[in-house]
């Protein structure tokens, strides 16, 4: 639990993960003119190295999304970001969840793509540390996209661990 909001794995066919990411699609609709529906796969979100998490806030309302998946050894691929506007520090919220999930499920990086038109996503991405990659997968020679990889400092999970220990004992 954050300050603000309490972001938990969840279940992706669960009613407060098709509301949100149905809001997700609508407002991908209109920023880019594609919904970003044929680029997930629900059932990816069942495989191993896989998560997907809600945030909520304090009274426990569904307020935004994320998920990651296994892309190739030690790399995860950030998909379905959504943030409700008008809550700051959200998309930041989640975000260091799902890179914190990331950790413990062993990934050393994390890509991602967005359209080059979303240019708040653009702008959050490269604010938090992310930068710029050629193209991948699916996504190569799409001049409407951009890709973006960030890689996952394991010490400070590390410390986290030692930290956690110390306390136990």
């Amino acid at each position: 639990m954050t300050n603000k909001f309490n972001i938990e794995l969840a279940d992706i066919s669960s009613h407060d993960a098709v509301r949100i990411l149905g809001l997700l699609s609508d407002r991908l609709q209109q920023i880019t003119g594609d919904s970003g529906v044929s680029s997930f796969s629900a059932q990816a979100m069942t495989e191993v190295g896989a998560c997907f998490v809600i945030a909520r806030d304090k009274q426990g309302n569904a307020l935004g999304c994320g998920a990651l998946r296994r892309l190739k050894s030690g790399i995860a691929e950030l998909k379905q970001m959504y943030a409700q506007p008008g809550y700051p520090g959200l998309g930041t919220s989640i975000l260091s969840s799902l890179e914190s999930h990331a950790r413990q499920l062993g990934y050393q990086q994390i890509w991602l793509e967005t359209r080059r038109i979303n240019k708040r996503a653009v702008s959050f991405y490269l604010a938090r540390g992310y930068h710029e990659i050629d193209n991948y997968g699916q996504y190569k020679g799409r001049a409407e996209a951009v890709c973006f990889a960030k890689t996952l400092d394991l010490k400070d999970n590390e410390n986290r661990d030692k930290d956690k220990t110390q306390t136990r004992i």
